[in-house]
């Protein structure tokens, strides 16, 4: 059996033995290098250290940090507000309404679990309310949650960015077609399984007001996208440009958050990532002695 294959019957093995991730990759690296390449431990913190200097690394946290502000205030109930309005008259205009908000919520975090918190929290009782089964209701929001994986500016696609060496703008413009599709493939769905049962019907008046209370969170992903693709900022000074957007509106303008508030979402954001951060400079330096090994060609083979 070629090394390759027993790396990854390792790692299969030890996730189903529930070890921590961080443990299983610091282990294999250790393991590996010291049997298989004969190097000594100073290669993993050389790996480490690389890992952790690469600047696109901070983009993580403030992306994380921008999403868990904008879940403490008002932005994710009013992009609802305004999806809701635009989609009102439609049949299954709710279920639309969820994608929809799910996201432009993603393309301002970057993150899908913050996403379905954000958006799934406000929704899904308003699902039920309309008619929609748990089962829909859930199924519409843990999909539209997941297209924080695909549409930018996408944690994994930075995470990805890092570990293979590519650019993360060139992997943010490769999302942006499959993450229409998908936003359009999800809408067509909603429209044909959700229960026609009356819907509202559309306002243009309710819909401007909407709009105008909203408008401050439908900037947020164009300034995002729009400063990066522009090349008027990277993609770290675009998620520092999104935590100063979430503070300023959501503390001064929308004043649904309060400073002192601020302290425990850090606290939460740094929380999250700390194990994050761990696996991943640890992953790095295992998938450093892979590529140098050919164990993906010697699997291949």
């Amino acid at each position: 059996m070629s090394t390759g294959l027993l790396v990854v019957l390792a790692l299969v093995l030890s996730i189903l033995f529930g070890l921590p991730l961080f443990v299983i990759m610091g282990t294999l690296a250790t393991i590996c290098y010291l049997t298989v390449s004969g190097e000594n431990m100073m290669v993993i913190i050389g790996d480490i250290f690389y890992a952790a200097d690469k600047e696109i690394l901070l983009a993580i946290p403030l992306f994380v940090l921008a999403g868990q502000i904008m879940t403490k205030g008002s932005i994710s109930q009013r992009l609802i507000n305004v999806a809701k309005a635009a989609t009102a008259g439609i049949p299954g205009g709710m279920g639309l309404a969820s994608i929809l908000s799910c996201a432009v919520f993603a393309a301002i975090s970057g993150s899908s679990p913050v996403t379905l918190i954000a958006i799934g929290s406000l929704m899904y009782p308003a699902l039920l309310q309309g008619g929609y089964s748990k089962k829909l209701s859930m199924g519409v929001l843990s999909t539209g949650g997941t297209l924080g994986i695909i549409i930018p500016p996408s944690i994994p696609m930075i995470i990805f960015a890092i570990m293979a060496g590519v650019s993360v703008v060139d992997l943010f413009k490769a999302g942006i077609g499959p993450g229409i599709v998908l936003v359009t493939v999800l809408c067509g769905y909603m429209y044909y399984a959700s229960p026609k049962n009356g819907e509202s019907k559309f306002s243009l008046p309710d819909f401007l007001l909407h709009l105008k209370k909203g408008i401050l969170s439908l900037l947020m992903p164009m300034i995002i996208l729009g400063g990066i693709y522009s090349g008027f900022f990277t993609a770290t000074e675009s998620a520092a440009v999104a935590v100063v957007y979430a503070v300023i509106v959501e503390v001064f303008l929308h004043r649904e958050v309060n400073p002192k508030k601020l302290l425990p979402v850090f606290a939460e954001t740094a929380e999250m990532l700390g194990m994050l951060f761990l696996i991943l400079i640890l992953a790095v330096s295992l998938n450093k002695f892979m590529t140098l090994e050919q164990l993906q060609q010697q699997m291949v083979d």
